[in-house]
């Protein structure tokens, strides 16, 4: 429960820093132009904690209004993303469950205007890389409901059909894609190859910030350097792109006790194996390769996932 609080938290942050100070009401036309909001449903107070979130599981959105098109055009959209999120963060505790968004998609999508207004909503929260919330678990049923809508052509089924084949690769639950993997000495093995009761894939470039700030945080996580130590958790940091000379210049910063490693020939970039359009990137896999984690930036949350496991 705090983890998601702080999720949610540090989403509403991101999508309220824009946000600009209304000018006072000066006459009856200003009030009527203000924008819309949305307000979700509330919980009976005589549940417990646990009942209050299935209830609002199932309820959060009764109060919406989906034949009404005109909203989405009139609604205070940052309002309406911090609303999305708190619904998203509700869910969160089962991050495999995409129903709830199916049902919300199948409301949604009683008009291409309110289809393409959920659609943008899912894009911010559960899709785009740098939200905290992002989940293609929930995401894949926004992408289905777009492609089982009437109003699209082939053009504008190129992408959600592309978004989605990306977002069925390596579902949490499920096997990770196998690949071969190259060292600098020339030697190569394979993800299926290694053996550990967990398997950190880190999909990294040199010189990126955000990769630079993981590295440093799994190597000062006492938890996980006690497990590399052992034997029970092995890092493979993969660098997917061409320009070797670049990841060889870098390799030193690499720890010696991870195996780092390069893509020969950008096979999981060509074969479409891991998203690669936001990297850095985290995948935690069990000693069976099923994924555990998948496309994260958080050190923090690989640490309480192997932590719940033990």
């Amino acid at each position: 429960m705090q983890r998601i609080l702080i999720l949610m938290l540090a989403v509403l942050c991101i999508v309220s820093c824009g946000r600009r100070r209304s000018a006072p009401a000066q006459d009856t036309a200003a009030e009527v132009s203000r924008p819309r909001v949305f307000l979700p449903a509330i919980a009976p107070s005589h549940l417990s904690p646990d009942e209050q979130r299935d209830y609002l599981r199932e309820h959060y959105w009764d109060r919406f209004d989906f034949a009404d098109t005109l909203f989405t055009t009139g609604a205070d959209t940052l309002q309406m993303v911090e609303a999305y999120a708190r619904y998203i963060a509700l869910i969160s505790d089962r991050p495999t469950d995409g129903a709830p968004i199916d049902s919300l998609m199948r409301r949604a999508s009683v008009s291409r205007k309110m289809l393409d207004y959920f659609s943008m909503l899912a894009e911010r929260v559960i899709h785009d890389p740098n939200s905290p919330l992002r989940n293609d678990e929930f995401y894949i049923p926004v992408l289905q409901a777009q492609l089982r809508a009437p109003w699209y052509d082939e053009y504008e089924r190129i992408v959600p059909q592309y978004d989605l084949e990306m977002a069925m690769q390596n579902r949490l639950g499920h096997p990770a894609n196998d690949f071969r993997y190259t060292l600098a000495s020339g030697a190569s093995g394979t993800l299926y190859g290694l053996r550990a009761e967990y398997i950190l894939l880190f999909i990294n470039n040199p010189g990126c910030p955000m990769c630079r700030d993981i590295r440093e945080a799994i190597s000062s996580s006492p938890m996980l350097s006690m497990m590399i130590e052992r034997g029970q958790l092995k890092v493979l940091a993969i660098y997917p792109d061409e320009d070797l000379g670049e990841w060889h210049d870098y390799r030193d910063h690499i720890p010696a006790s991870w195996i780092n490693a390069y893509d020969k020939g950008c096979v999981i970039r060509e074969k479409s194996l891991y998203d690669l359009h936001a990297i850095p990137a985290m995948y935690l896999l069990d000693s069976r390769k099923r994924v555990l984690v998948k496309d994260s930036t958080d050190v923090a949350q690989i640490e309480e996932v192997i932590d719940r496991l033990s």
